[in-house]
């Protein structure tokens, strides 16, 4: 069994906000309200930049109702891969060649 980092504990678990109706929330109260994970959420805001502001230089990522919006009609529109550019593809198996066994 792991135990989770300090860093994790503060940053990696969603939280709930104190009004889920308020007008801005940081990273971790927007997952707890899309019911997605912070990390499926950091991920996806660095793919669409557009959908979240940042406080001071690095700072903590925000979202604003419109924005939460967008990435719920995103993450809705039917394709679980949706936020990513190109879907991963994989590569074609090898085909084995059976040696034949000696008698």
């Amino acid at each position: 069994m792991t135990m989770a980092t300090k860093a994790y504990d503060l940053y990696g678990v969603p939280i709930a906000p104190e009004d889920p109706a308020q007008e801005y929330m940081t990273v971790q109260e927007t997952a707890y309200v899309l019911k997605c994970s912070v990390s499926w959420l950091r991920r996806f805001l660095r793919n669409h930049s557009t959908l979240c502001g940042r406080t001071g230089r690095g700072g903590r990522i925000i979202t604003n109702r419109e924005q939460r919006a967008a990435i719920h009609a995103t993450r809705s529109a039917g394709d679980p891969r949706t936020g990513r550019p190109i879907p991963r593809r994989r590569s074609p198996r090898r085909a084995t060649v059976k040696t034949p066994v000696a008698p």
